[in-house]
């Protein structure tokens, strides 16, 4: 199931806000916010193009067959609604990339999830009484997420440094 990921250091997050806060350093709250976007942004990236490359294959088409009628895309709607939050201050300091649920049709809101799983079953073109799966390579966002973490831990960590450095 797609989680939102969270990069944070808690610890070191939240004292890093609080001295912020006290110094009043826009220019440099600005300059730790855009960095960290920066960090995230090969992730989002890369989350986007996997959902926009995933292969869905499906059981097979019965002699009854034809192509399909639905003009919506499936997967560039889903990777136009994975966004990034990036907060400094606040109790819940932080890098977040999520799915935005609200961006997603409302048929379509638990399809990253299914997706995810590599199973998405679902009616013919709506008719209740015929059921398909499809199925996907998962997981394509766990994967992705597995690649980018220590690069990006290790880049919100040097940001850390260079804003103590700072403030110091």
């Amino acid at each position: 199931m797609p989680r939102d990921v969270r990069i944070l250091n808690t610890g070191s997050l939240l004292e890093l806000s609080r001295r912020l806060r006290t110094a009043g350093g826009q220019r440099l709250r600005n300059n730790m916010t855009r960095r960290i976007r920066r960090a995230a942004e090969p992730m989002h990236r890369d989350l986007q193009s996997s959902i926009r490359d995933l292969e869905i294959r499906s059981q097979g088409r019965t002699s009854r067959g034809g192509p399909t009628m639905n003009t919506r895309p499936l997967r560039s709607t889903i990777a136009n609604a994975i966004r990034i939050s990036v907060k400094v201050t606040g109790s819940n300091p932080g890098a977040t990339v999520w799915i935005d649920k609200g961006r997603l049709p409302p048929d379509m809101k638990n399809i990253p999830d299914l997706l995810n799983e590599g199973r998405l079953r679902h009616p013919v073109f709506g008719n209740r009484r015929r059921w398909v799966n499809q199925y996907a390579s998962p997981p394509w966002w766990d994967t992705v997420l597995r690649q980018h973490r220590p690069r990006m831990e290790q880049e919100v960590a040097r940001i850390l440094d260079d804003v103590r450095r700072a403030l110091d």
